[in-house]
């Protein structure tokens, strides 16, 4: 298959390079110093002390990459804008959109019954600019269980996890979602079909919502964090706002904190992606965790008291560092 990865960070660069290891026909739309060592060494992925290389296109042009059969889009929600405005090109008529982001997906209540498909996220899709561009009916949603980072230019270094979760919103899965599922799973992912993808957006949620604006804000790991009785309980108190949140709109993730928290507490001493940002003076990730949570709330009536004090704190930080516009 033809596909191109929009956004090859870690997440990104680590799915680009095992699909071209597999095979497929395999571009990423990158930038910078990335784009550059890429072009000139290839994509390096590290993985158990071995490094492995691949030639890859890359290109900061979408246009010059062409249409595509899947696009994933593996970037953080604060450049979806970007993405919208250039990603035609890689579009054709039958072409499948992989949204492998965390946080909640501009398209979250465009396959729920809750709204009847007419709620829209406002904070997340302003003027509905993404919708246009990236129709929902081309959608695969990607939820992300696994570790990875880029410890320089052009090198992605695996760090734990195989699991990506992907369906189609709404439930109705098609060959686009069947087909994908099948290559992430001979490029060696522990990948799976859902009938309810916007349950799983949800459980990664919780600890999204919870653990990496935390970590951020105390600059520490996340096995610190569960250590602290104080602030494990500061988390546990957002997690159940955030599962309430759901189960009003008819998103019941149906797992209860203790057992999220020990998902995370598997994975050991691992920093969270907003507190990687955050050491990196990288722009911090707040609207598609905290903001659209926060939307979906009050379109549901549902009082977040710790979430929007947790809100508050993540984003006054990262004003004071220039981290947040």
């Amino acid at each position: 298959m033809k596909i191109c990865i929009y956004g090859a960070g870690a997440v990104g660069g680590l799915v680009a390079g095992r699909l071209a290891q597999s095979g497929h026909d395999v571009s990423v739309v990158a930038r910078g110093a990335h784009l550059m060592a890429i072009r000139e060494h290839g994509l390096r992925i590290l993985f158990e002390n071995k490094e492995s290389r691949v030639e890859i296109k890359a290109d900061s042009d979408p246009s010059k990459l062409g249409p595509q059969d899947y696009v994933i889009v593996a970037v953080k929600g604060q450049s979806m804008p970007e993405v919208a405005a250039n990603i035609g090109p890689l579009l054709g008529p039958d072409t499948s959109v992989v949204t492998a982001m965390n946080g909640v997906p501009w398209w979250f209540f465009d396959r729920l019954a809750f709204g009847g498909g007419k709620l829209r996220l406002e904070t997340l899709d302003p003027g509905g600019k993404l919708s246009k561009a990236i129709p929902t009916d081309r959608i695969v949603g990607c939820v992300i269980h696994l570790a990875a980072s880029t410890p320089e230019a052009g090198l992605i270094s695996h760090n734990m996890g195989q699991r990506l979760i992907l369906g189609e919103p709404g439930g109705k899965n098609t060959a686009r979602t069947h087909d994908i599922v099948q290559a992430l799973k001979a490029a060696g992912f522990n990948a799976e079909e859902t009938g309810f993808i916007e349950k799983d957006f949800w459980v990664k949620l919780l600890g999204n919502v919870s653990f990496n604006p935390v970590a951020a804000l105390t600059l520490a790991s996340a096995n610190r964090l569960i250590a602290d009785t104080r602030v494990k309980a500061y988390m546990v108190s957002i997690m159940r706002e955030v599962l309430a949140i759901g189960r009003a709109v008819g998103v019941d993730a149906d797992i209860d904190p203790e057992a999220r928290i020990d998902m995370a507490r598997r994975l050991g001493a691992f920093k969270p992606s907003t507190l990687q940002d955050m050491e990196a003076g990288k722009r911090l990730e707040i609207d598609g965790l905290l903001t659209g949570t926060l939307e979906v709330a009050r379109k549901a009536g549902v009082p977040a008291p710790f979430t929007e004090s947790l809100d508050g704190l993540i984003r006054l930080r990262a004003e004071s560092s220039g981290q947040y516009p």
